[in-house]
Parts: structure tokens; sequence; C-alpha cells
């Protein structure tokens, strides 16, 4: 009988690839995924360090696996990702319970380590070599009509907010004939989506010099049966004019682009290190949407940075306002221990942080709502994902511009292209019904 497997995965889409990943290499030395936790020979949380909030969910879930552990002594509990990077032993400290610690760098090594831990019993922790060489493993998930594919890993760009680049190293990108070599067998087994990612996507082989992105893009549009691609996440102070007309030119590449602004300010953008200001940032969406006038444009946003004033957040809002985001993704600043804003004197009164965010959220809610109500009556190929998690009569699905559309299910099935009739726009998704 299987051995039964369950990941529970935080963070970024980047954990989501990584996790699909590790399940593949568990399967091969015969760990069958389960959805019941309490069925579990092996468990592995796939952790994040991005904020506060995401590590305390993080700790709850890990002392929640000690009852688990109590009632199964078999029972292999391990811990990875860029929390287990930044923590390491110090974890299993706080939590004696806890098997083995592998950082981000040393996932190659999982199926070692678990054979170990089946043989004999001990405490193992693994978080050197960050950003050793990527080591390739042929990964092509069956079925899966839609996947993530990473093309590089690792961060250069050390915002001063930002724990990433020291839980995932400096930047080290594929080589772009293994990335399509993988593509192709994503598509052979049934993959029609592919999204491409990395920490910062624009700077793809600036370290090997075997290809920019925008060449990427094209050598991955040239797999047959593939048809739709997209990426994230975009960095501004890369993007360059290149991948901007590669965009715009090529039919399989999806017109939504997310590109974190962070801030609408250039004081506080400087104090984050993100390399560019107000005007640059704004260059740049008027050219994306000069040549690709259908894109959606999403972001990330901070409040609450230290230093900021009522002036400068001001300033973000009257940006926002004039960026017209499709959808933003809005933050309260989280001091990170290690980062170099940690250290800063002028931190913000959570108070205010939280009056400014529902500030911001606000503005930006009601630009998204506007946007969606444009689209009343107009006509989208959606790419079915399945069921509504709360109604199963209910089916939803994204658009090439990665709106979230629910309609009445019918024949389709996950993976099907169909067409819709949008009738019901709301702030977050579009209702719609299906014409073909």
């Amino acid at each position: 009988m299987d051995k039964k497997l369950k990941i529970i995965t935080y963070g970024c889409q980047m954990n989501v690839a990584d996790s699909e990943r590790m399940s593949a290499r568990l399967q091969s030395i015969g760990y069958a995924p389960t959805d019941v936790i309490d069925d579990a020979d092996l468990i592995l949380i796939n952790t994040c360090s991005v904020r506060e909030s995401a590590e305390e969910k993080i700790l709850g879930k890990i002392g929640e696996i000690k009852r688990l552990k109590l009632q199964k002594p078999s029972l292999i509990f391990g811990v990875t990702g860029c929390m287990a990077q930044k923590d390491g032993d110090s974890l299993m400290r706080r939590a004696p319970h806890i098997d083995f610690v592998l950082g981000t760098g040393r996932q190659m090594e999982l199926v070692n380590i678990v054979q170990k831990l089946e043989s004999f019993h001990q405490k193992i922790v693994e978080v050197d070599g960050v950003s050793d060489p990527i080591v390739e493993d042929a990964f092509a998930p069956r079925g899966a009509r839609s996947t993530f594919i990473p093309i590089m890993y690792g961060c250069n760009n050390f915002c001063t907010y930002c724990i990433v680049p020291y839980v995932r190293g400096r930047e080290r990108s594929r080589q772009p004939e293994d990335i399509v070599r993988e593509v192709r067998a994503a598509v052979e087994n049934g993959a029609v989506e592919i999204t491409l990612l990395g920490q910062n996507v624009n700077s793809y082989g600036k370290d090997h010099r075997r290809a920019t992105f925008a060449q990427l893009l094209k050598e991955v549009a040239a797999v047959d049966g593939l048809r739709r691609i997209r990426f994230m996440t975009s960095h501004p102070k890369d993007l360059s004019d290149e991948l901007i007309e590669v965009m715009a030119s090529n039919e399989k590449i999806c017109e939504h682009l997310h590109l974190p602004v962070q801030y609408g300010a250039d004081r506080v953008l400087q104090r984050m290190n993100r390399g560019y200001t107000v005007a640059r940032y704004r260059r740049l969406v008027e050219k994306l949407r000069a040549e690709v006038p259908s894109i959606a444009l999403t972001t990330d946003l901070i409040v609450g940075f230290p230093g900021e004033t009522e002036s400068d957040f001001e300033r973000t809002l009257e940006f926002v306002r004039e960026m017209r985001f499709d959808a933003a993704y809005t933050f309260i600043y989280s001091q990170r221990s290690g980062t170099p804003a940690a250290t800063f004197d002028d931190q913000i009164d959570d108070r205010i942080k939280h009056e400014r965010l529902e500030r911001l959220m606000a503005v930006q809610n009601e630009i998204s709502r506007e946007i969606n109500e444009r689209l009343t009556g107009k006509e989208f190929e959606v790419l079915v994902e399945g069921a509504s998690r709360t109604d199963e009569k209910i089916f939803n699905g994204r658009t090439r511009t990665n709106k979230l559309v629910l309609f009445t299910h019918g024949e389709e099935r996950a993976g099907d292209f169909i067409r819709v009739r949008i009738t019901q726009p709301q702030t977050w998704l579009l209702r719609a019904e299906r014409i073909c």
C-alpha cells in the first residue's frame, strides 16, 4: 500500500511550483498525495517569510502537527521554503516534533533525506548553499492544463524591505533549452497554458547570457499546442522595449502584466531601493498601453513604510488614480529581521498603517469596479479552471487578461476553452453566461 503525502504550501507561485516538484520526487519513492492530513505518513510544509503574518500562520500550523506526531510516531514531518532557510535549526528548537528543516537551495536532496528518516530516526537541518547552481530534474505534471514553470531563482535587487534575496539567494537563470524542453513536455502531457516564474523574470539570462527574457518568450511561444503564456513577476527597472514589443506581437502571450510599483512617491521609492522613479514607471505604462491596448495591469503597493508622511501617501493615492490599475495587492509594511528597513528609526504606528491601508483599498476598489463595469455585455475567451469552492454548480475560469469569471456549470470540464458574455461585473470578479 502506498505511503501518503501531504504538502502544505504558503506564499507565492514559486512556492507552488516548488511544491509540485517536491511532490513528484516523493511520488517516485512511493508517496501518494492525500488531501486528508490525518492519513499522511509524510507532512511537508513549504513556507513563506515575506510577511510576519505569514510566519505566524505557519507557526500555528506547525503546532497543530504535534498532535498528529503523538498519534502516529512514525509520521515524518518536515519544513522547507523561505522561512526554513531564514530560521534554520531555530525552528526545530522551537518545535522539537519537526524531523527535518530543508532550505530553498537544498530541495533536490529531499528524497535522500526522507529515505534516511525512514531507515533511522534523526534530526536533519540542511540550509546551506542557497545560491548553489541549478540542478535540473525532469518535471512535467500529467493532465495539468495550466502549470507553473520556474525559469530562474533568487534575486539581486535587495529592496530594503524584502527578505527574498537572503532566503532565495542571488539570481540563477535556468538554461533556455531546459525551459523549452519542460514546456514541450508539459504540452505533451496536456498543458495549454504555462506561467513562467521568477522573482524578476525581466532579468532572466543576465548571468549566463544565453538569451534575454524576450528571446526566451519567443522560443517558448514557438512550442506547438501551447495556447497561452503568462509570466511573473516583472520588475519595472528591467522592463525592456524588446519585451514590450514581443508581448505586442505574439498572440500566445496573454494581455496581462503584473508590474509591482510598491509606492507612488520618489522619496519612498528611493528609500525602498527600487531603482526607478514615478516618472519612469509612468512612461513604461504609457508604452505598454500604446503597444498592447487591451492589456490589464496589476500591481503591488505597500503602505506604512518607515518614514512615510501623509504627503507621501497622498501622492501615492493620486498616482493610483492616475494609473488606474485593474487590481492592486495592497500590504501593510512588515518589519522583517535581517533587512535594512527593519533598522530604520522612523517606523510608522500600526494605527496609521491600517488607516492608510483602508483608504488605499477604497480608492483601488472603486477603480477596479469601474473598469470591470465597462466590460458588461462584452465577450471573452475563458480557460475553465473548475468548480467554485462554495457552489459546485458554479464554475470559474480566467480571461486572457487574468480576470476571474464565474458562470453556471453545463458540460464544461477543467481545461476547456469557452466563450462567455459578461452579465454582472463586480470588484474582484466577473459573472457571465456561456455563449459557446
